[in-house]
């Protein structure tokens, strides 16, 4: 229904467009106890302010307990939010601020104002001390007489000084508490919202009685080792599927969940991918609910076949080696047995006498493109300078999955690891690293557009991020797993690469074509 135009039955799916955004929506296919197939679905959440919706399967907490719980705690959050709200915009509370904010200026402004023109005075008693010490004609009882009034001046100035500050802090003592007073209650009433809010969130999750496969039956909160659970646990998709089929002795047999909609904010979802549960929390949820069931293992990645047995050498001296690194060869060996194949695991093979950590910086497993590596411990270091400094110019190119609207442009977007779905990197104001790529089209190929990036910092999947995100180039880079779709390859590639070389000082440039 959703590609009809319509989620239920008066709600189109134009609501998952709008400034909201979407939402993460899932399928269960079932075994009836006749052994006829059927299919469950359901929406994470709520869906426009309702848990109910005609088709989806409803929530699993217990209606009554929660009927028992929620006014009094709407009721009683909101008041308390009232409050702060009125405390904080209260014209007691303006006026204080106002008044300690003009005496704060007035202070930063006379300050500077009288630091100047004690400066100034400064400068013109050295000249006449100098010119009064030049005098020779002077008696030594003029010439101190002279120096004295000097001397008289600069400690003018220093009481000037004592008067001003003792003015301010008097200023300060009459203002600046009762502000502070004032701040703090607003910040009190905060954290009283805050603990009562946690409170109520427990006796929300007390309403949750979560089954298995096996018919056992547990508390919500049981199931976190001790932690409180986070909001919104026990109201994702899977977790609302697979408690209605085993409430209606129904056997699983699939299940999928899938993004539709307006990103999120913080990126990292598109409309119509899959994805897998949310490690904070539905992983301690889904092990006990699926305990019981034949379940397939997880999934763990295994690299494709080595693309070529031999390093595609573009430059090399006494120096240092650039390399043309295909896509699907790691930059660096992992942890597991299967993962050893990797440029740096090659390099040392080709150059056994080779110092130092080699590699200089590292692409994606799915980015193809130059990569320069040192072959003693000085020009690795000189590298690592030229990029922490970024003195060294990188230019890649990428296949959108999409129009780019504008001709060229610059994204600013901090990142940061999700940590509820490692690698994927999300974007967020707060707490995310500093960002920044420049980008030029370089031309548009039907639905797809040919974009060069230029990236200013090199956080993990910047260039995938920030093609991915509405407020970046709002579409993926073509067959990119994590942020778009997966497809043969992706679409991303290191086409220049420009440095200094450490040992001749000259800059040098490399460039391979994308070989897409």
């Amino acid at each position: 229904m959703l590609r009809e135009g319509f989620i239920a039955p008066g709600l189109p799916s134009s609501l998952l467009q709008g400034p909201d955004g979407g939402k993460m929506f899932g399928v269960l296919v079932v075994r009836q106890p006749d052994g006829t197939p059927g299919v469950l679905r359901a929406f994470s959440a709520m869906l426009a302010g309702r848990w109910d919706v005609p088709g989806f399967v409803p929530p699993v907490f217990n209606r009554e307990a929660r009927a028992r719980v929620e006014p009094v705690a709407d009721t009683t959050v909101k008041a308390l939010l009232a409050r702060a709200e009125a405390w904080s915009a209260s014209e007691d509370l303006r006026r204080l601020r106002e008044d300690d904010d003009a005496r704060q200026s007035r202070e930063a402004t006379e300050r500077e104002a009288m630091r100047l023109r004690h400066e100034a005075r400064r400068r013109q008693r050295h000249e006449r001390r100098a010119a009064i010490l030049a005098m020779q004609e002077q008696t030594e009882a003029a010439r101190a007489e002279a120096l004295h009034a000097l001397d008289q001046e600069s400690r003018g100035d220093k009481a000037e000084k004592r008067r001003w500050d003792a003015a301010q802090e008097e200023a300060r003592r009459l203002l600046a508490p009762a502000r502070a007073k004032a701040e703090r209650r607003v910040r009190a009433l905060d954290r009283l919202r805050r603990i009562v809010s946690r409170g109520f969130m427990k006796q929300f999750h007390d309403t949750y009685a979560i089954t298995n496969a096996r018919g056992e039956t547990r508390p919500l909160r049981s199931l976190y080792g001790g932690a409180e659970p986070p909001s919104g646990a026990g109201d994702c998709a899977g977790a609302k599927l697979l408690a209605y089929a085993f409430a209606h002795g129904l056997q699983p047999v699939a299940l999928a969940e899938f993004w539709w909609g307006t990103p999120p904010a913080s990126g990292g979802r598109i409309q119509g991918a899959f994805y897998p549960a949310c490690h904070d929390k539905c992983g301690p949820l889904l092990p006990f609910m699926l305990d019981g069931l034949e379940v397939s293992a997880p999934r763990v990645f295994v690299p494709p076949p080595a693309p070529t047995p031999e390093l595609s050498i573009v430059f090399e001296d006494a120096w240092l080696v650039v390399i043309d690194k295909p896509c699907g060869l790691l930059s660096v060996p992992g942890r597991d047995a299967a993962l050893l194949d990797s440029v740096l695991t090659r390099l040392r093979a080709r150059y056994p006498n080779a110092t130092g950590p080699l590699l200089a910086h590292r692409l994606d497993l799915d980015t193809s493109g130059l990569l320069v590596a040192a072959l003693d411990s000085r020009t690795h270091a000189s590298l690592q300078r030229q990029f922490l400094h970024r003195d060294v110019d990188k230019r890649y190119v990428a296949l959108i999955d999409g129009p780019v609207q504008a001709d060229a442009g610059t994204i600013t977007l901090p990142l940061r690891v999700d940590l509820d779905d490692r690698p994927r990197q999300i974007v967020d104001p707060v707490h995310g690293k500093p960002a920044v790529t420049d980008w030029e089209v370089l031309r548009r190929e039907g639905t797809h557009t040919r974009v060069a990036f230029h990236p200013r910092t090199g956080r993990t999947h910047q260039l995938r991020v920030h093609a991915a995100h509405p407020l970046g180039l709002g579409a993926p880079i073509v067959g990119d797993p994590l942020y778009g779709h997966a497809g043969r390859r992706l679409h991303l590639h290191a086409e220049t690469l420009s440095f200094v070389h450490p040992a001749t000082g000259q800059r040098v440039s490399f460039t391979r074509a994308a070989p897409f």
